[in-house]
């Protein structure tokens, strides 16, 4: 089963448990998608049918092993491109995902690995996001949501959600960058030896080293 859409499905999956542990739901991928429930549920029957995912009547959504190498393929289409527009188009990181979206069912894989290799084959995307390897294996580092993290932990800025593009310029506006050292505090974080407060809805978009 080869098709835009379905691609899509599978990198929406894959992405939802990518940073934490809840299994999606065909409402949340409805939701995600911005896509009718009764759309999403036929869906889903074919990528079942085709093997590409695991899903039981009104329960969570999971990836076959078929459906994980290929999800993971289109992940490192998506985050590739979205690099390759930071780094050689001057694309801020807020602009790119839209663009990507669009360029990752069109780029052929021979193109797609020549930008691999000028960008000299990078592990991470402009928001933190692991970019998968050539053979489709992911780097992890252990994390923490902000929200979650305890008041006085100290750790380095590992990823950025990509959900809301007001929200990325906000953070960068804040001073925090992929890779930046933060402590947590009780209303925001400490960086550099300064309180910078948060914009809202950041404790839930930014994950730290654990």
């Amino acid at each position: 089963m080869r098709s835009p859409a379905a691609d899509d499905y599978l990198k929406t999956v894959y992405a939802h448990t990518e940073w934490q542990d809840e299994a999606i739901t065909p409402s949340v991928l409805a939701g995600k998608l911005g896509i009718a429930p009764s759309s999403v549920t036929e869906m889903v029957k074919k990528l079942a049918a085709a093997d590409l995912v695991s899903h039981v009547p009104y329960g969570a959504v999971t990836l076959t092993e078929t459906g994980q190498r290929r999800a993971l393929a289109m992940v490192r289409r998506h985050r590739l491109i979205e690099t390759w527009l930071v780094k050689t188009f001057d694309y801020s990181w807020d602009e790119v995902h839209d663009e990507a979206e669009i360029l990752e069912h069109a780029l052929s894989d021979r193109l797609l690995s020549k930008i691999d290799e000028q960008l000299g084959r990078p592990r991470f995307d402009p928001h933190g996001d692991a970019i998968p390897d050539e053979n489709l294996a992911v780097a992890f580092t252990a994390f923490v949501l902000l929200a979650d993290a305890p008041v006085g932990h100290t750790g380095n800025i590992l990823r950025v959600s990509d959900h809301d593009p007001d929200l990325l310029r906000a953070v960068e506006d804040a001073g925090l960058q992929i890779g930046t050292t933060v402590t947590v505090a009780d209303r925001g974080v400490v960086l550099d030896g300064e309180p910078r407060r948060l914009p809202p809805g950041a404790a839930r978009s930014v994950w730290l080293t654990a």
